[in-house]
């Protein structure tokens, strides 16, 4: 049962329905049956989104402080932790992620709203020493109107670094969440009204992409556009928010390593490794999907992987195995076409999970997949497959494994494994990826620590202080005053 009236869309602090009438069903990938509805918002609601962003600028919204705009944040972060448990049963059977990793999503979502709460007044601008006679200072101010098109793998945290970095700076918001899984953004925005957000700061409208998302990304009254997806989706964006000289913030896909040296301590690297590749049935921008292993170790690396693959249980969300099922039938069709070139010679699946005897029949389930024999510059190894499937790829020495670490087209995130101090920071330096961890692999999250990509993985950094510059623009005012 969905907590709240779902078929309707946020627009200038009121709930409405959209211009056509039409809905979205909202389906249970851990069942295949549908149990809601979405609204199925177009241009026209985005043209409403918009008109009543801007008149939020000219309002209230645009004339609170940054002492303001954080308490209004850190009222929504406690509104979210008294709700944790509605969001996360929520998220989990929208998404079809266990449900403890549902609970961290919205404990994320929580701890964003609480780091942007801090620092919404504390992005300072600074003074230039310069001519005699003149000041020269900086400001931070905000785009104006943000649009934030979200994925389906992460609505919740998504959310709390994009839009919660937003509204931290200033902006108003239009929220196009996926139409595969809105349902925790609605009930965000809920949390957000009940917290006394001013209407307009923050409007949602649920939608296919081809209508609302291209509609939001092109239109002409949108100062920032802030997307998470597909690297194709990715760069129909830019180019649709660069027919008006808008500022894209992109954070696509990934092929992420993580590099693991002879000298490693294997016993501390082994529950990253396989959790770096299953978590949330694989379907993570910035999931470890290979492991790329010295040849030293390389047996007895893929047999201690194996063993933990043989060990994980698939099944309903709400029963908090360790893998849920895929997104959609679509998403389990595309990854069972790659699963099907590890089922010959070589490449070779070497271990399968299982899927309980008690999943449903209709659930989007698959067995998370170890594949062995890969080389480098195999599909598999080079493409995104967005579900539970990771590949060991040997080297030989540590410029072997730089160039098959930097050997993909995406740059996002990326894992090394040593107790070499030297080569830690080598590796650190070469290795061509947003964010790099040393003998760890997501640093348990990580609110405070900027992401983003290199390459096809994007490019700008949401999280951190740093997509709070993202979300401004910065002005030079110069002084002459003799």
């Amino acid at each position: 049962m969905i907590p709240f009236e779902s078929e309707t869309i946020l627009i200038g602090g009121k709930w409405v329905n959209t211009a056509a009438g039409e809905t979205l069903p909202v389906e249970d990938p851990s069942t295949g049956r549908h149990f809601g509805a979405i609204a199925r918002g177009g241009g026209d609601d985005i043209d409403r989104a918009v008109a009543a962003a801007r008149a939020a600028l000219s309002g209230a919204w645009g004339r609170a402080t940054a002492v303001d705009r954080g308490r209004l944040l850190a009222r929504i972060g406690a509104l979210v932790t008294e709700q944790l448990d509605m969001l996360a049963e929520l998220e989990a059977r929208d998404v079809g992620k266990p449900l403890t990793q549902a609970r961290a999503d919205a404990v994320a979502l929580a701890r964003y709203m609480e780091f942007y709460a801090g620092a919404a007044d504390k992005v300072h601008g600074a003074t230039i020493p310069y001519l005699e006679g003149y000041t020269i200072f900086t400001l931070r101010e905000p785009h104006g109107v943000t649009g934030h098109i979200i994925p389906w793998n992460y609505p919740m945290q998504i959310i709390g670094r994009s839009v919660g970095a937003a509204l931290a700076m200033g902006n108003a918001a239009i929220l196009k969440p996926a139409e595969d899984a809105s349902l925790t953004a609605l009930a965000f925005a809920r949390i957000a009204e009940e917290a006394g957000l001013p209407a307009g700061a923050l409007n949602v409208v649920p939608g296919l992409g081809e209508e609302a998302g291209a509609a939001l990304a092109a239109h002409p009254g949108v100062d920032h556009i802030s997307f998470t997806g597909s690297v194709e989706v990715g760069g129909a964006v830019q180019a649709a928010a660069g027919s008006h000289v808008v500022p894209v913030t992109l954070e696509l896909g990934g092929k992420s390593p993580q590099v693991v040296f002879a000298d490693a301590d294997i016993d501390a690297a082994l529950p990253f490794l396989v959790k770096a590749g299953i978590q949330n049935a694989g379907q993570t921008c910035s999931a470890a999907s290979r492991v790329v292993v010295e040849t030293r170790i390389h047996d007895e690396l893929l047999a201690r992987l194996s063993d933990s693959y043989r060990a994980l249980r698939v099944g309903p969300a709400l029963s908090d195995l360790d893998v849920g099922p895929l997104i959609s039938e679509r998403q389990k069709a595309r990854v069972d076409s790659y699963l099907a070139m590890g089922r010959a010679n070589r490449p070779r699946i070497v271990a399968e999970g299982a899927i309980v005897d008690d999943a449903p029949s209709g659930g989007h389930y698959m067995p998370p997949a170890l594949i062995a024999d890969v080389d480098a510059d195999h599909a598999l190894a080079q493409e995104e497959i967005f579900g539970p499937v990771q590949v060991v790829i040997p080297f030989d020495d540590e410029a072997e494994a730089v160039s098959i670490a930097n050997g993909t087209p995406y740059g996002l995130v990326a894992g090394v494994w040593t107790n070499d101090g030297a080569r830690q920071f080598r590796m650190a330096k070469a290795i061509r990826a947003g964010q790099v961890f040393i003998n760890n692999y997501g640093a348990g999250g990580g609110v405070e620590l900027p992401f983003g990509g290199m390459g096809k993985s994007g490019h700008g950094r949401e999280k951190g202080f740093e997509a709070l510059y993202g979300f401004s623009v910065l002005k030079t005012v110069a002084a002459r005053h003799g």
